[in-house]
């Protein structure tokens, strides 16, 4: 009797389990980049993937925004750990790569070949990509800023990517918006950029969910 009460038991619990809905992961989002996405001299909570995240959940996305940001990295430092930086249970990556490869005057057909070949990789993982692309500071030369700022949009078309054309958009060359190096954005500026982006990451968050 008392078997036959632990087995009506143990159906009743499977049945339940089996009725309950199933519960989705949350989605990952990484963000492959450089200092300008790391969160460079900032306190915890500040970063952009951090804001990021914050600004998302806000608006009722359940994600996980990972920061794969590292200080001083080329597109060459990024394709070299892509691997292990982006991990196969990513759904989308958002690639903010360059800036350092202009600053080191890095021939721009370089940079696009690393930033072709990231891309492309993700892409065959069935891994939704968004470029957030960069400008080369005009004391480099016309020839080399023209090369460079084609990179961004010529590889996102390539290989059908979504682009955020600037990723400093809205907060390049602003004092308030920037630390003492005037390179690398504060809190305010990182909100900035989050605002500005918010609606292309979107786009990209329904392109992850709907693959």
């Amino acid at each position: 009797m008392r078997l036959k009460l632990y087995q009506l038991v143990a159906a009743l619990a499977s049945f339940l389990l089996l009725s309950l809905p199933a519960v989705a992961d949350p989605l990952k989002l990484v963000v492959l980049g450089d200092s300008l996405s790391a969160g460079y001299l900032l306190g915890a909570g500040e970063g952009f993937p951090e804001q990021l995240q914050q600004a998302l959940k806000e608006k009722g996305y359940d994600v996980e925004v990972v920061n794969a940001g590292v200080s001083g990295d080329t597109s060459s430092g990024g394709l070299s750990r892509l691997d292990w930086s982006v991990g196969p249970d990513a759904d989308a990556v958002i690639v903010e790569l360059g800036a350092n490869d202009m600053l080191r005057a890095i021939p721009p057909e370089k940079t696009r070949e690393n930033i072709g070949t990231i891309v492309s990789r993700l892409k065959e993982r069935g891994v939704a990509v968004l470029i957030a692309g960069m400008m080369a500071q005009r004391n480099l030369g016309d020839d080399y800023a023209e090369a460079f700022d084609r990179i961004f949009p010529e590889v996102a078309k390539a290989h059908d990517a979504l682009l955020y054309p600037f990723f400093l958009e809205g907060i390049a060359l602003d004092p308030s918006l920037n630390l003492a190096d005037g390179m690398h954005p504060n809190a305010e500026g990182v909100s900035v950029m989050v605002r500005n982006m918010l609606p292309i990451v979107e786009t990209l968050l329904k392109q992850a969910s709907a693959s």
